[in-house]
């Protein structure tokens, strides 16, 4: 059993058969990259703390301060390809990604997904795409079962359907049987983690946006949705952003990494590709985000 794709294509999912994103025109786009970012800039304004030895003026006025979360940004995701963004608290990856979701316009630059344009056709997009983010929002007092089944209801999925595909990719990820029903708010936070998963790829998306999916799971939970995300992309040819704090996460999923740093992107290279140009097969991922960004990862991690 079935069913298609709400978007404009005809990728087809079914858990049950593991018929996902079968062969068939994926809404007419044939174009070899699923994301291209071209010369992207979003910059915020931030209330700017008073300094206290400054003049009684400043103190009740104390202004804004620029932040370019985002600054110059151009790259390219290919289609099928697990691509990691890699970068400390406030290097933009996030910013870049809700850009990628059209939950934020750019200032200026180009941002397409499967050769949409994110400020000209959102709704396209949106059809395309699901996110997960490490602050997911659930109806806390409706169950792991009735979250999903609304989040389907909102893509049009058959709800036959939808039933059997929640049940299996909950069981994928390792999530309880006996907590399917149980309200979101007597949930782990790692099986909320899992529910937001689930119910990204409930919808099919044919590019899937994952903002730090593994913070806060156990080594156990955290392996589950790794091992999902890869047959995911082995499977179904579904492109992947990642997010992480993880050096081992991104070395393990990643087929290309870019390292960002003050919103801006410092290199883009397979994980090998990044240490041979640092030092050498034996140079390690903290190695590299040193040389390229003068921060120490460690460090950053734990701010």
């Amino acid at each position: 059993m079935t069913f298609i794709f709400p978007a404009q294509g005809r990728g087809i999912l079914s858990w049950g058969s593991h018929d996902f994103f079968s062969s068939g025109n994926k809404g007419g786009i044939t174009l070899d990259s699923a994301i291209v970012c071209h010369q992207v800039r979003k910059y915020f304004w931030e209330e700017q703390e008073a300094d206290p030895g400054a003049c009684w003026l400043k103190r009740l006025r104390p202004g804004k301060r620029l932040t370019k979360a985002v600054d110059d940004v151009s790259l390219e995701v290919k289609r099928g390809e697990i691509f990691g963004l890699l970068g400390s608290n406030g290097s933009g990856k996030s910013t870049l990604i809700r850009l990628m979701a059209t939950l934020l316009l750019p200032d200026s630059g180009y941002v397409s997904v499967l050769g949409q344009d994110v400020v000209k056709n959102r709704l396209a997009v949106r059809r395309m795409i699901n996110r997960v983010s490490v602050d997911a929002a659930f109806f806390k007092k409706l169950s792991a079962y009735e979250n999903l089944m609304y989040a389907a209801r909102l893509y049009d999925v058959n709800p036959r359907q939808a039933k059997i595909d929640a049940e299996a990719i909950l069981k994928r990820l390792g999530f309880p049987r006996n907590k399917i029903y149980a309200s979101m708010e007597n949930l782990s936070r790692g099986m909320q983690q899992k529910v937001a998963v689930a119910r990204a790829l409930l919808t099919s998306p044919m590019v899937l946006l994952l903002d730090e999916p593994t913070t806060g799971l156990d080594p156990k939970s955290k392996r589950d949705v790794q091992d999902f995300v890869l047959e995911v992309q082995a499977e179904h040819d579904t492109t992947v952003i990642l997010t992480t704090h993880d050096m081992t996460e991104a070395e393990r999923l990643c087929q290309r990494i870019a390292i960002i740093d003050g919103g801006r992107v410092e290199d883009v290279d397979t994980a090998e590709g990044l240490k041979n140009k640092v030092g050498g097969p034996s140079t390690t991922m903290d190695e590299v985000f040193f040389a390229l960004t003068g921060r120490d990862w460690k460090e950053e991690a734990e701010e």
